[in-house]
């Protein structure tokens, strides 16, 4: 978490961090509720655009053998205050009770990325919303953090990107959301620079942000999905669900229709 927070200080993670806020303002400010949880960062305030009443942040506390384990609640205290501290593998919520989950590189901060997901989708109610970003292993910046990589095991070399942990892609998180039954609402990709570290080159290379979007859409550095929770088999029923029984003509009785004929007959053999 320290780390990963330190790294958004830096030009590259500023440039992220402002892509990240964009999609976050931009896709949270028309989602309606009442309980709405943000998980991990908490120098991030990715629910700012959001009107529902109740807003929370909830820190991800560090292992209790690192030595970073008390960083989380000092750091957070530049931003809004923290409601709770829980691992994101058991979020202390009733099931059914929240009706947006925002997670801001929460799934490559857990142990159990999987089970993060599982805890969301209970905790969603019907027609909930999740919002994740993450690094794209796709991408130049992650190519040149592979690199970084090899570099260190030869003994040199610095990580373009922060050690967060195995970094998930766009189709495998894809295919986790459809499993648990999401709906996959939006997705976005961006920071389609090259893996430059001075902001002047960052800024120089801006000009890849529009080309990137349009040519190579799926290799940007970060992304962002919002999908909603579904219930399986759900179907609205208006007023017109049942069937009106249509108007059936009863049928003729044959016995007396013959009856009557014959009378008409003894009455005409009478009259001649």
């Amino acid at each position: 978490m320290s780390e990963l927070l330190d790294w958004f200080q830096t030009p590259p993670g500023q440039t992220a961090r402002a892509w990240e806020q964009q999609c976050f303002d931009a896709a949270l400010a028309d989602v309606f509720g009442y309980h709405a949880l943000q998980i991990g960062l908490p120098n991030f305030d990715v629910l700012a655009a959001n009107r529902m009443p109740q807003r929370w942040l909830a820190a991800i506390p560090a292992p209790a053998a690192s030595p970073n384990a008390r960083m989380v609640a000092r750091e957070s205290s530049t931003a809004r205050p923290v409601a709770l501290m829980t691992a994101s593998e058991a979020l202390p919520f009733d099931e059914e009770s929240l009706d947006l989950v925002a997670l801001p590189h929460a799934l490559e901060l857990s142990t159990d990325p999987r089970a993060t997901l599982r805890e969301v989708h209970r905790v969603l109610v019907h027609e909930g919303r999740v919002a994740i970003t993450g690094f794209n292993p796709l991408s130049l910046w992650a190519w040149r953090q592979q690199r970084a990589r090899w570099y260190r095991y030869l003994g040199g070399g610095r990580l373009y990107l922060p050690e967060t942990g195995e970094f998930i892609g766009m189709m495998r998180l894809r295919d986790w959301l459809l499993l648990l039954g999401f709906e996959i609402e939006r997705t976005s990709f961006g920071c389609y620079q090259p893996a430059v570290r001075g902001a002047r080159s960052l800024a120089r290379f801006g000009w890849m942000e529009r080309v990137g979007r349009r040519s190579w859409p799926m290799f940007g550095a970060t992304y962002f999905v919002l999908a909603v929770k579904r219930a399986p088999g759900a179907r609205l029923i208006g007023r017109t669900w049942k069937k009106v029984p249509g108007i059936v003509a009863a049928p003729a009785s044959v016995t007396r229709r013959h009856a009557h004929l014959s009378r008409n007959l003894e009455h005409e053999s009478e009259a001649r």
